[in-house]
């Protein structure tokens, strides 16, 4: 079972991320006389049930294709690891959700669309790379900072996000940057599957661990003594949803 509820969570995750209830929007309890006539339908009960109503199609939707799909659970397998990208990436347009490139835009345009400077907006890029997982492998963020440090020093002041003729100098050196790490715009779409492979690849050793745990705990009950434990390569998820 700790399996099986390992797989419908990965599926409400993806559902979750794209509507939060929050508990202001929770409707009380009516009571009603026998002579009432029928309650006019609230607007906040109209805003729920859609709410509701998309997020039950957009898990739906999810677990059908997780019933369909073979899923290998081996991260140490270039292909198996594919496949489920593959396959998550598949759940995502099927069910209208963001991909991972998606969430990280959408959230840097929510926390850094009022900052007025540059330094903190290359600040508050740098802690949603961090609490998003991800590492900067190339040390990006600090040949970012010296450009904006070598542009502050030219003009003498702290910059700001819309002073356009001195963030045309930052943009500029960022330019610079790109060319010495081999960064186009036009491989954008390369790194996001580098992304996704990176993540699949994770979401995969959760799988693989919580599978093993399954089985520890299947193993100590009496029944399941003396059985030989499948490998969990072997194991065909569609069989537990």
């Amino acid at each position: 079972m700790a399996l099986s509820t390992r797989i419908l969570s990965k599926s409400r995750q993806l559902c979750g991320s794209q509507s939060i209830l929050q508990k202001e929007n929770t409707i009380p309890v009516r009571f009603y006389a026998k002579e009432a006539a029928a309650p006019v339908a609230n607007k906040g009960d109209e805003i729920l049930k859609n709410i509701f109503l998309e997020v039950k199609a957009k898990y739906e939707t999810a677990l059908g294709i997780f019933r369909k799909e073979k899923i290998t659970i081996d991260p140490d397998d270039p292909a198996a690891v594919s496949q489920y990208a593959k396959v998550m990436k598949t759940v995502r347009q099927k069910a209208d959700l963001f991909s991972e490139s998606q969430r990280i835009q959408y959230t840097i345009q929510i926390r850094a669309q009022d900052v007025p400077d540059a330094r903190t907006y290359l600040l508050t890029l740098k802690d949603i790379r961090i609490k998003r997982g991800l590492t900067d492998d190339l040390g990006a963020e600090a040949m970012m900072m010296n450009a904006l440090d070598k542009v502050e020093k030219e003009i003498k002041k702290p910059l700001m996000r819309n002073d356009k003729q001195s963030m045309a100098l930052l943009t500029a050196e960022f330019d610079k940057i790109n060319k010495k790490l081999g960064i186009r715009k036009e491989d954008l779409p390369k790194y996001e599957e580098q992304l996704e492979l990176k993540i699949a690849n994770a979401q995969l050793e959760e799988l693989k661990k919580d599978a093993f745990e399954a089985m520890e705990t299947q193993k100590k009950r009496e029944e399941f003594k003396d059985e030989a434990m499948p490998d969990v390569k072997s194991l065909d998820m569609r069989n537990f949803l």
